[in-house]
């Protein structure tokens, strides 16, 4: 019934989406593995892409020929750049989005590719012959057969819901929860553990009292998330901010002992940097209010969604409580917001190419590793994605550093450090951040996606070309031009900077911390005049590669000496545990993830700098 597949993913969700896109783009004949057709790259929490550092990750996804991007920049119906107040490190894109067009346009792009075949059925189990994948078995009986298996299963792992005292059985609300997976790997000796996450009420827009909150627009203009040529965003739909208060919290409290989180029924730890509203009432009980975003669905519907509102309580408590926050007090709610346990398995049993330590060409994605989010499920299903694409070619897998990528940060963390909680991105956990921007994704990463030979590179490393030769030549530009006293010093002065007295490079008074480029320009009209001819993406490039030259090349410098222990190579079959003047714990870690460089082995917990001094050591270094 079926042929052989290269790749089968198994689950449809971000990380399952992506997946599949980068094994078809590398050439290899994929099936995608989903219980229901109906509801792929479902947004099943926030409707929205981005944020801090995971705007990164979805431009990194781009860079690299994945399709988050494009989708979002089709789909999104607002537009923000976070934290611009801030150095370029920490600007973030972040996109409300469209809930349904995201869904219908991934399903759209997927169907297009011809390597991309569907199966709608729960896959309950695995085909394994000798300690290696070969397929998968279906709830029906059917085997398909395949050289290599990703799971992306998300939440739905013997997910279980709960809302106040019940539970009942689900991977999301509506959705019947996935079974035998866990139970089967679990036999063949891995490790699995219980995760939890929320999500909050759904609330009826046409009962909203909008007056009585914040307004919350979109840039204008707006930006977008793809380097290629997507379509511009031109009619934005704003988000509106309003607040608990303690009326609200003393409803909320009076659910308290119904609820799941404190009388013991839910056993997993859920996002700490995403709490539910429950929790913020208990740990900050000095607060008397707490901000909440009140999210547009999309554009063709009156559904909305309470960001910061995430709750497990009884509907009718959650219900009430609503009704006491200004604009919601004729408020009617679509559903109540629940807590979602599923399985997970501890991503210590990965390979940093996210194929699993226990089965060969078994590839683990998104949340069974233990993270949160659309933006960290997506980048390692890419990841897997071309790593079992590499696999089946008999190529050299592809390993992203933690000073390429943002996704090399989070895959590294997660396989040497494990994760206990669910793991969220932030801009704090990258030690190179300022080489980390989200404007030179396309340069650290298109010319990866070009050597792998992802279909679209080729197109893409020609915009990458012509966007370092502008950036290079309006660098050269700044260092060869000068401007006079009475040119500039009523610019200076208006913006607060101390006026020249002689002719000086634009070079030296684009460092100013009070100079932008863009009011320079308009100060200047040879400039203005010059600028014109490139685009603003460019423009901006060579802004930060001016400003901040200092900073990029102390960094560089630092990955150089990091890079150092990079190159030292441990083998698979070291002996840590002869080596006796290891600790104890790093003898023990050490044999456990089997390193395959001293950088690596440095990151792993518990391991300290002195075990590190003791490899080198031995290793005659």
């Amino acid at each position: 019934m079926f042929p052989k597949y290269d790749v089968i993913v198994v689950g449809a969700g971000h990380a399952g989406c992506e997946a599949a896109v980068a094994a078809a783009n590398l050439g290899c004949r994929v099936m995608l593995a989903t219980m229901n057709m109906q509801t792929i790259a479902q947004m099943s929490c926030n409707p929205a892409m981005g944020g801090v550092a995971k705007g990164q990750i979805v431009r990194e996804v781009d860079a690299l020929c994945g399709y988050s991007g494009i989708v979002t920049d089709h789909t999104m119906i607002q537009f923000r750049m976070l934290n611009m107040s801030k150095g370029p490190a920490m600007w973030s894109p972040r996109a409300q989005s469209d809930r349904m067009a995201f869904a219908a346009k991934w399903r759209q792009m997927l169907e297009a590719h011809t390597n991309i075949d569907f199966w709608q059925e729960m896959v309950n189990g695995l085909i394994v012959k000798d300690g290696r994948v070969c397929g998968v078995r279906t709830g029906m009986g059917l085997e398909i057969e395949g050289k290599t298996v990703i799971l992306t299963n998300g939440t739905f792992l013997n997910g279980l819901i709960h809302i106040g005292e019940k539970q009942f059985g689900g991977g999301r609300a509506g959705e019947r929860a996935a079974t035998g997976i866990t139970e089967q790997l679990v036999e063949l000796g891995f490790e699995a553990g219980r995760m939890k996450t929320g999500t909050p009420p759904r609330i009826d827009g046409r009962t909203i009292d909008y007056s009585r909150m914040d307004l919350q627009p979109g840039d204008e203009p707006a930006g977008k998330f793809s380097f290629t040529d997507t379509p511009p965003l031109t009619e934005q739909v704003p988000c509106h901010i309003t607040f608990t208060n303690q009326k609200v919290h003393d409803i909320l409290r009076t659910g308290f002992d119904r609820s799941p989180m404190f009388n013991g029924r839910i056993r997993g730890l859920g996002p700490r940097y995403c709490p539910s509203i429950e929790d913020k009432i208990d740990r900050f009980s000095s607060k008397d209010s707490h901000q909440l975003f009140v999210e547009p669905e999309g554009r063709d519907t009156c559904e909305v969604y309470i960001n910061g509102f995430s709750s497990s309580l009884p509907e009718d408590v959650q219900y009430k409580a609503l009704r006491l926050i200004p604009g919601l007090e004729n408020a009617k709610m679509f559903r109540p917001g629940y807590a979602i346990e599923y399985d997970y398995f501890p991503p210590t049993q990965l390979q940093l190419t996210l194929e699993t330590n226990l089965v060969k060409n078994l590839f683990f994605a998104g949340q069974i590793n233990g993270t949160t989010g659309y933006e960290e499920a997506a980048c390692q299903g890419l990841m897997a994605g071309i790593n079992a694409a590499l696999a089946v070619k008999e190529e050299e897998p592809l390993v992203l550093k933690r000073s390429e990528a943002y996704i090399g940060v989070l895959i590294d963390d997660l396989v040497n450090k494990g994760t206990e909680e669910p793991y969220r991105m932030f801009t704090s956990r990258a030690e190179f951040r300022i080489l980390l921007r989200q404007d030179n994704a396309d340069l650290r990463l298109t010319p990866i996606a070009q050597r792998l030979g992802m279909e679209g590179a080729d197109v893409r490393m020609e915009r990458v070309q012509a966007k370092e030769k502008a950036a290079a030549e309006i660098e050269t530009f700044f260092r060869n031009a000068s401007v006079a006293p009475e040119e500039v010093n009523g610019y200076l002065a208006s913006v607060d900077s101390a006026p020249v007295v002689q002719k000086v490079k634009l070079y030296n008074i684009l460092l100013r911390p009070q100079v932008n480029i863009r009011s320079l320009a308009q100060a200047l009209p040879e400039l203005g005049r010059f600028l014109t001819a490139f685009e603003q993406e460019f423009v901006e490039l060579a802004e930060i590669n001016i400003k901040y030259d200092g900073y990029i090349r102390k960094e560089q410098e630092m990955v150089e000496k990091m890079s150092r222990l990079e190159d030292v190579h441990l083998h698979a079959d070291f002996d840590y545990r002869s080596l006796t003047a290891l600790s104890a714990e790093a003898r023990d870690k050490l044999s456990r993830h089997k390193p395959r460089t001293i950088g690596q082995a440095s990151r792993i917990s518990g391991v300290s700098p002195a075990d590190v001094s003791v490899l080198l050591i031995h290793l005659g270094r």
